[in-house]
């Protein structure tokens, strides 16, 4: 059974095992810390049951070392004396081109389709033009950075910024996702330590109130009103609405069931488990729906459609179809998500249950329903002293009337 050893002349790990009857030395460049010991002991377990399945692939644990040539030889030459050697600290030879490739390639099967897209365009696009020629264990702390302090200054969709702080942490969690894993296979210290994300900005909400969501309903186009009343209604998000099907609606039970999102045409599993849920069919929603049934179900699955029977283009209704009306009723400019906070605040400002509410938006708890709407909440998150006044002030005056009882 091999052993995790310290070098003491230098304090770094190294494994200490045989294989095919030579005994190997591999250094490592992490110095000798139980967390690091931890590391390179799971790393030892790996390469033994390795061995024991007869399936260990020597120069992938280890490439570039010197005790490959050592095996070679001793494979071909079964009756030769063991040769012990030692492996001298070195970087793994294995590009961050060609390790993030092999990283993709094994860990897509856990994401969703959009996701994975998301993380195949920033590995194109950014991280391998930026960093792929540089072998994994040769990159420091010192390409990190300027890695991303060349992000920050790239132009980001509109013409005139630039990648926001939220793109460039996104882009740096993949990176540290692949470095973090490559350090865990060879064996090297992480340079990923103490980066911290970038800090973000706040994003206020804008819903709109009762009455402009009433002018926006009364005046939008007539084949897009049953739409946008469902949007303002139900709080789905927009992949949820342009990818809900008529087999999800529930007329018996007056229920919306959300079991897929639409990304880039195609209807996959929701956003999260959470998302999962069924959505009453409030106020206007079930007419909506029934009206919409008599125009769509005929020719389409999906229940707001083109003319083709296909999902419709959410880019396209909004430059087409939102935007202009918003100009045209003289109100400030919003993405179509605000319908989404809109449904929020309507709902929580009627005095409904934020527990509730936080289900039928598909959020798993009511922490962020508070954090972002928390002024909507009557009385629940008050902070002027009225409630307390309110109790205190009925204490009072019902002691008053008692002690004017009593002197009666």
């Amino acid at each position: 059974m091999g052993k995790v050893r310290a070098r003491k002349e230098t304090g770094k790990l190294y494994l200490d095992f045989f294989y095919r009857g030579v005994r190997c030395r591999e250094q490592t460049a992490l110095s000798d810390t139980p967390a690091n010991r931890k590391k390179v002991e799971k790393l030892l377990q790996r390469v033994e049951a390795k061995i024991l399945l007869d399936e260990l692939d020597y120069a992938e644990f280890f490439p570039g070392s010197r005790n490959l040539k050592k095996i070679q030889l001793k494979s071909s030459n079964p009756t030769a004396e063991s040769i012990e050697t030692t492996s001298e600290s070195m970087p793994p030879t294995v590009t961050f081109s060609d390790f993030a490739e092999q990283w993709f390639r094994e860990i897509q099967v856990e994401w969703r389709q959009s996701h994975i897209r998301n993380v195949s365009s920033m590995l194109e696009s950014s991280l391998i033009p930026a960093l792929g020629s540089l072998k994994v264990g040769e990159i420091t702390k010192a390409h990190i950075l300027e890695f991303r302090a060349e992000l920050a200054k790239r132009k980001g969709r509109g013409s005139n910024t630039l990648l926001s702080p939220k793109t460039i942490n996104s882009h740096m969690a993949i990176f540290r996702m692949v470095i973090d894993e490559a350090a865990d296979r060879f064996g090297f210290d992480t340079p990923y330590r103490n980066i911290k994300p970038l800090k973000l900005q706040k994003n206020h909400i804008e819903p709109f109130s009762l009455k402009e969501v009433e002018r926006i309903i009364s005046q939008v186009r007539a084949d897009y009103r049953d739409y946008y009343i469902v949007r303002f209604y139900t709080g789905l998000r927009t992949g949820e609405i342009d990818g809900l099907k008529w087999k999800h609606v529930d007329f018996e039970k007056r229920e919306i069931l959300v079991r897929e999102t639409l990304i880039n045409g195609q209807t996959e599993y929701t956003k999260t488990n959470g998302s999962q849920r069924e959505i009453p069919m409030l106020g206007p929603v079930l007419t909506a729906l029934e009206r919409q049934q008599d125009a769509t179900r005929r020719k389409s699955e999906y229940v707001f459609c083109n003319r083709r029977g296909e999902p419709i283009d959410h880019n396209n209704v909004t430059k087409r179809i939102w935007y202009p009306l918003l100009r045209r009723l003289g109100l400030r400019k919003r993405r179509p998500y605000q319908t989404r906070h809109t449904a929020a605040t309507l709902l929580l400002a009627s005095g409904e249950n934020p527990e509730w509410v936080a289900k039928t938006l598909g959020h798993s708890s009511t922490e962020m329903l508070f954090k972002v709407y928390s002024r909507y909440i009557p009385n629940a998150t008050r902070m002027d002293g009225s409630a307390f006044e309110k109790l205190v002030g009925s204490s009072l005056s019902s002691t008053e009337k008692e002690q004017e009882h009593e002197t009666e």
